[in-house]
């Protein structure tokens, strides 16, 4: 390359040209290429380059400045594609995605990745999600690597959280009841505040939280959670989720739930709130006992036979005596509201009833007699045995036989108490899919790796809770269908999502795929579920 400087013989101006040698293939010799560069100023002589040149050097500085970036994959790529495929339309149809994008912009697509990521692999620590997601198409559609998806779990927020159950909620708890329960999760670790010990429901010696669940008892899907200290008993957790059903703005709230949160202090609140409830209760309780001993023999007969329940049931509009002290003045006010009680007894309970009762006194015989005594169980054996103990004939033990047919008395009898469904075999039916929750529970710590907990601070502990909460919607709904089709007598859930997780996506080099062959068997578990095959989208 050289200048070369030419002048202008019209104008007199010297220009300067940049010459180039190339060799010509043609004419086969080195011929030389000019290009104009500027022009010299005839008082001082330098050089004032063209606009374009100027132009030319500028966009040469800023190419070297820049840094290189990762050279485009012009490779081919097979992935599984058939389950992350259900998921997508799963969460479009329940607004799962939108409703995700709304609250978490900037990370919705990791945490539904994390989340699919829950559901596939059964059990599986989040620290082997980077080797699932190299093999699966998935919404982040990259890595997540161990330590950022810890920084992930730690920035999702409770305002960004509660936003999402009440954008959730909207979608459909209008005139569904919703189960309310709890359940226990055991933790190794001793940072965590609201780590304490408690009644473990898995009989778990380790410290734990709760953590408390709604659950919407037509659809099947979960609404919303809370985290609570683990020394807090069910009967005390109403004034939560009188706070939860509160902040989900709904006008009408109606709520599920067994006889262990049952106290007149819960129900009183509940007619303060306006709270429609469908509870279980003992039927030890006065008021219960009273109605059951005046219709005991009546009640099993065929006039009071369900044949669809296989049981006998009865029921009463009886007044509760409710109480309210306002919080301002002290001022106790008393009145009468209305309530159903809902009275049932079933051979089968009863004969199941009867089994338990007698291992249970086998085993306070076992326990005395070995000299093995449960602290336990001390009012337990004082109820239900007397004994003697002389050096001769050792420990002599007597049942006590009139505790023990009052015992029996009750067996096979329920009872159920609302103040919004009169019918009592709708009650029992929408108190029968209380079992929901308790199916939910069974699938977050089992298939989602809740049975125990290892995250040693706060924030992480409420991501990984709620990226568990959005895979449990997806377990909900596939759990549903399969339940509605009779799908459980071919598959199990993974059984069904390995049927699925086979199907591959292929990508060509300028983002085009296809998709692997689809069997029918696939294509029908997609009209099952309620999902257009990927084949006709």
């Amino acid at each position: 390359m050289s200048l070369v400087h030419l002048k202008n013989k019209k104008n007199g101006v010297t220009y300067v040209y940049e010459s180039v040698g190339y060799w010509d293939k043609e004419k086969k010799q080195t011929r030389n290429h000019r290009k104009c560069i500027g022009k010299l100023d005839p008082k001082t002589g330098k050089l004032i380059p063209s606009k374009k040149y100027t132009e030319g050097l500028k966009d040469l500085l800023n190419q070297k400045k820049k840094k290189r970036g990762p050279v485009p994959s012009v490779t081919y790529q097979r992935r599984f594609y058939g389950a992350t495929y259900l998921f997508d339309a799963i969460g479009a149809k329940l607004g799962i995605t939108e409703d995700l994008a709304r609250c978490f912009p900037k990370s919705y697509q990791q945490i539904l990745s994390l989340a699919y990521y829950l559901v596939l692999e059964d059990r599986n620590p989040m620290s082997r999600f980077p080797r699932w997601a190299k093999t699966h198409v998935h919404p982040y559609g990259k890595n997540l690597p161990s330590q950022r998806s810890s920084e992930l779990l730690g920035l999702i927020t409770e305002n960004a959280k509660h936003h999402f159950f009440i954008l959730q909620s909207k979608r459909r708890i209008h005139e569904e009841y919703l189960a309310y329960d709890t359940t226990s999760v055991s933790s190794y670790s001793k940072a965590l505040k609201q780590v304490r010990y408690g009644k473990n429901k898995d009989h778990d010696p380790l410290p734990q939280i709760n953590l408390a669940l709604l659950y919407g008892e037509t659809s099947g899907l979960p609404v919303a959670y809370r985290k609570l200290p683990g020394n807090i008993s069910d009967v005390k957790t109403i004034r939560t989720l009188l706070a939860d059903v509160d902040f989900l703005k709904q006008k009408k709230v109606k709520v599920v739930m067994d006889r262990g949160f049952y106290s007149e202090k819960n129900i009183n609140a509940f007619y303060q709130n306006h709270v429609k409830f469908l509870m279980g209760v003992r039927v030890s309780l006065k008021f219960v006992r009273q109605k059951l001993n005046d219709v005991r023999q009546s009640m099993i007969t065929r006039a009071h036979y369900a044949s669809d329940c296989n049981l006998y049931y009865q029921s009463f509009l009886t007044d509760w005596d409710d109480t309210e002290v306002k919080k301002r003045s002290g001022q106790i006010i008393t009145g009468k509201k209305r309530l159903y009680l809902h009275l049932f007894y079933n051979d089968q309970k009863a004969t199941d009833d009867k089994m338990a009762f007698n291992k249970m006194l086998d085993r306070l015989e076992e326990e005395l007699q070995s000299g093995r005594r449960e602290p336990e169980h001390e009012k337990l054996y004082s109820r239900y045995y007397e004994w003697k103990e002389t050096p001769v004939r050792g420990l002599s033990l007597t049942p006590k036989n009139e505790a023990i047919a009052k015992a029996e008395r009750d067996f096979g009898y329920f009872a159920l108490i609302s103040n919004g469904i009169k019918d009592p075999i709708e009650a029992l039916e929408v108190y029968r899919t209380k079992d929901l929750i308790e199916k939910a529970f069974g699938n977050l710590k089992e298939r989602l790796n809740l049975r125990r907990t290892s995250v040693s601070s706060e924030e992480n502990l409420e991501g990984k809770l709620f990226v568990q909460f959005i895979a449990l919607f997806y377990l909900s709904y596939i759990k549903k269908a399969m339940s509605d089709h009779h799908l459980f007598k071919q598959y199990t859930i993974q059984e069904l999502l390995d049927e699925l997780d086979v199907i591959e996506q292929y990508s060509q080099p300028g983002g085009h795929t296809h998709l692997g062959e689809l069997t029918k068997k696939q294509t029908n578990l997609y009209q099952y579920l309620d999902v257009d095959s990927p084949a006709l989208v």
